[in-house]
């Protein structure tokens, strides 16, 4: 069955994370992507982080590599220009995340690209944009977590400010990028896609902002707790074990109010009853979860059709039913890693193979473009 992008030719020159996820995702649903890199070392993700035993070449790239053919290029020899140039010339996509300003210095700007090939969409992944006054600082996930308001809400409420203990702000914004290119696409004309770090987080803060513009509403840290619904967050069993509790349904909470015993009491008859006891409530909740083992617990709350869930590590997710079930979870060359990020039904995508060694499709490409 024939991929529903498997027309679509994408140059990816990014780097790391954010970029290199946007163009993934496109070669998950049938792309040909090409992947250029710097001929020393390529793509920094190649070094970061845990190594495959087998070969020492890191997971990350094995993953974000995944489906993409590879050349090394130079693209300040003017040899290896010429063949970039090529590239783009024949590609529907363009890749980058570089500082705003570098592409241009590298004599592949967008208006030179568009001019030899008006049809191309060219993605530009940076920290904080194209324009604005923070254009030309270095872009890090890091940077946009703090920046964005994440980090601030993010923590118990006597400790600092956290940073998630994942790429987050990457990850999500590889998502957006794709999302991006792809409308983009759909308007079938060339054009430039703007995306950075930090708008990317910051359109995870919902109404934050609107809540503190027309309300003065800041929101403190509150741990695993958000501020219009309680109970929620995670609770410690008996046993040890660690369980996450939502009641952000009306009729969910209603059947927990019961579950713990406190179905008749009036302060916790309402989403605003339970706010304004947020303590008492979390107090009553926390001491009925730590009087009982986690098999009772998941047990009562799945009998009374209250939202439940084991908090799961790695070793968790990899050896759990569903997982396996949906293709969460696959084997690409023999490295385990997140399967689809969506299925479809009637135009599936498909890994066709982890990432490859640096230039392992070099001569093929120099010899014959796409």
């Amino acid at each position: 069955m024939t991929a529903p992008l498997a027309d679509l030719r994408v140059v990816d020159v990014s780097s790391v994370v954010a970029g290199p996820a946007c163009a993934r995702y496109l070669a998950d649903f049938g792309a040909d992507v090409v992947k250029v890199e710097r001929p020393d070392g390529g793509d920094t993700a190649r070094a970061l982080g845990w190594g495959d035993p087998r070969d020492g070449v890191t997971l990350w790239w094995k993953l974000l590599g995944r489906g993409k053919r590879t050349i090394a290029l130079d693209l300040k020899d003017s040899d290896d220009l010429a063949v970039m140039l090529r590239l783009c010339d024949d590609a529907d996509v363009l890749v980058e995340n570089f500082r705003p300003g570098t592409l241009e210095r590298l004599g592949l700007g967008p208006d030179v690209l568009l001019a030899r090939n008006p049809r191309l969409v060219i993605t530009r992944v940076t920290g904080f944009g194209q324009d604005g006054p923070y254009a030309s600082r270095p872009g890090f996930a890091t940077i946009a977590e703090a920046m964005s308001g994440f980090a601030a809400i993010n923590g118990e409420p006597e400790g600092g400010p956290l940073l998630p203990p994942i790429a987050l702000t990457d990850e999500v914004t590889g998502l957006v990028a794709a999302f991006a290119t792809m409308v983009a696409l759909h308007s079938g004309v060339g054009q430039v896609v703007d995306v950075n770090l930090l708008e990317s987080l910051f359109q995870l803060m919902g109404p934050l902002i609107a809540a503190q513009q027309m309300l003065g509403y800041e929101q403190p840290r509150m741990g695993s707790g958000i501020p219009y619904s309680v109970p929620r967050g995670t609770y410690q069993c008996a046993d040890g074990e660690w369980v996450a509790v939502s009641t952000s349904a009306e009729s969910v909470a209603g059947r927990v109010m019961a579950l713990v015993g406190v179905e008749g009491d009036a302060r916790f008859a309402s989403f605003a009853g339970r706010v304004e006891h947020r303590d008492e409530l979390d107090d009553i909740v926390r001491a009925w979860i730590a009087a009982r083992s986690s098999a009772d617990v998941l047990a009562a709350f799945d009998a009374a059709q209250a939202a439940i869930a084991p908090v799961m590590t790695m070793s968790d997710i990899g050896a759990d039913p569903h997982y396996r079930a949906r293709g969460a979870i696959v084997e690409v060359d023999g490295v385990t890693m997140q399967g689809l990020v969506a299925r479809l039904s009637a135009t599936p995508g498909r890994i066709r193979w982890a990432g490859r060694p640096l230039d392992a499709d070099g001569d093929a490409i120099r010899a014959g473009g796409f």
